[in-house]
């Protein structure tokens, strides 16, 4: 595959990822605008994951109805057009509605884009369009608090949602002309029952898990909607034990690698939704930085995670999944544990090497396992795979939020104090324990798991140029 193509879903998973992220340090100047309280608009942050988390399981099963390029073109329009609505809302209700809007393009682009390029590459191209197509789910969260700053300290916050409209138009012209086209599938029939209870089950799980640790409701809305959300989700499980086609397909949890990819990224992706919701904390109210000074430190985890691309086919091919996955996540645990020593007297320098360092080692981590998710998988259970990783990508995040915001209210609730930087340390170091909770499924993989996508081992009798089966 030719690299412009995983460049440009890269630059349109960027888009996404940026834009979940920017809105955060805008809250204030949007919500004078609208005339309501910052934690209004909070609303408007819970309905993008809802969005996402409803749409996601359907991707999979448009992409092979109409067409995996269709529909990822498709997304970006209805992005764009998202964007366009949010610049010019006038109220909290329309940019509500303009932000869910939003998640219904973002839920498509992101699972559809792996789907391009998991059916589209041979194998000893893998690793190496993965690394691309990891970058902005790395970069982005961290980029996004200090431009985020930026257009909204010297521009306007209309600004932020307006960039998207040449960049979405460039990425679906550039898709029009170099995506492969990927014939569409036939699929069985759709499965309505089961859109509804994984819809019930995502969207409350991950609103509860909002409500929970950003309060911009009361405390039992968000435990009625993630109890109601699990019910669902326990409801799903017979279901799709019963269906002979599932919208999300558990059977895929039988393949023992893909099975530890998921339950290992699932539990590292915890962290990985923690620190960004932790550091600018620590670094505003801890070190009494501003927003757009605690962003420029935080972006240099984005360099760390960019040098991946340079490194991870060689590495993977000399060391192989197995070995690579438990190393980064041993570094990043441990790089995650240096942020809990951090203090005002720390030199910046050393603080943004260190977050280089865990940029560096997230970005080798999640460059393997998305690779290592397809390794065993068809092409005909692509589509599902790639939705299946989708849908525990955002609750493993939102979860992340979740576990790192009770750190901080439960160290509140025990000292009666109002939140200190010790409170933001102990938060970090917690977190680089969950973060090795990540290694044992990976432990019991064969050391030569997924070779014949890493090249480890030096594997004959394959033909490199044949895409993945």
């Amino acid at each position: 595959m030719n690299r412009i193509v995983p460049l440009i879903l890269a630059v349109a998973l960027f888009m996404e990822q940026m834009d979940s992220t920017v809105i955060s340090t805008s809250l204030p100047a949007i919500a004078a605008d609208l005339g309501v309280g910052p934690l209004a608009l909070k609303l408007a942050l819970t309905a993008y994951m809802v969005s996402l988390a409803i749409f996601i399981p359907a991707s999979g099963w448009m992409a092979d109805r109409f067409g995996a390029k269709r529909i990822f073109r498709l997304a970006i329009l209805v992005f764009i057009a998202g964007s366009i609505l949010c610049a010019v809302s006038s109220s909290l209700f329309a940019f509500v509605v303009s932000r869910f809007l939003q998640g219904m393009g973002g839920a498509m682009m992101t699972p559809v884009a792996r789907l391009v390029l998991v059916r589209g590459t041979p194998r000893h191209q893998l690793v190496n369009a993965m690394a691309l197509l990891t970058i902005p789910a790395l970069v982005g969260p961290l980029a996004g608090p200090p431009l985020g700053g930026f257009i909204t300290t010297y521009f306007s916050w209309h600004w932020i949602f307006l960039i998207n409209v040449p960049v979405g138009v460039a990425g679906y012209v550039l898709s029009g002309i170099y995506l492969p086209e990927i014939e569409s599938d036939a699929p069985p029939r759709f499965d309505i029952a089961g859109f509804v209870l994984s819809a019930v089950a995502a969207a409350g799980l991950l609103f509860g898990f909002s409500v929970m640790s950003l309060p911009a409701l009361p405390a039992w809305i968000g435990l009625a909607a993630a109890g109601s959300g699990a019910v669902a989700l326990l409801a799903y499980v017979v279901h799709a034990r019963r269906h002979p086609a599932p919208i999300l397909d558990l059977n895929l949890f039988r393949n023992g690698v893909f099975r530890a990819a998921s339950i290992g990224g699932t539990i590292f992706r915890i962290s990985v939704g923690a620190v960004p919701f932790l550091m600018p904390l620590m670094l505003q109210l801890g070190f009494g930085l501003t927003p757009f000074q605690s962003g420029l430190i935080t972006f240099t985890g984005a360099a760390g995670a960019l040098m991946t691309k340079f490194f991870a086919p060689r590495v993977l091919a000399w060391a192989g999944f197995r070995t690579t996955m438990i190393l980064a996540a041993i570094l990043a645990a441990g790089l995650t544990f240096v942020n809990g020593l951090f203090t005002p007297a720390t030199p910046y320098t050393v603080m943004a090497l260190a977050l280089l360092a865990a940029g560096f080692a997230r970005s080798f981590f999640f460059t393997s396992v998305n690779a290592l998710s397809f390794a065993e998988i068809s092409n005909a259970d692509a589509s599902r795979a790639t939705t299946m990783t989708a849908v525990l990508q955002q609750l493993s995040l939102a979860i992340g939020v979740a576990v790192a915001a009770g750190i901080l209210e439960l160290r509140t609730m025990m000292t009666g104090l109002a939140l200190t930087l010790a409170d933001f340390q102990a938060a970090f170091m917690i977190i680089s324990g969950i973060t090795l909770v990540a290694i044992p499924p990976f432990l019991a993989m064969a050391k030569d798991a997924g070779a014949a996508i890493s090249g480890h081992g030096r594997i004959t009798g394959s033909d490199p140029d044949v895409p993945v089966k």
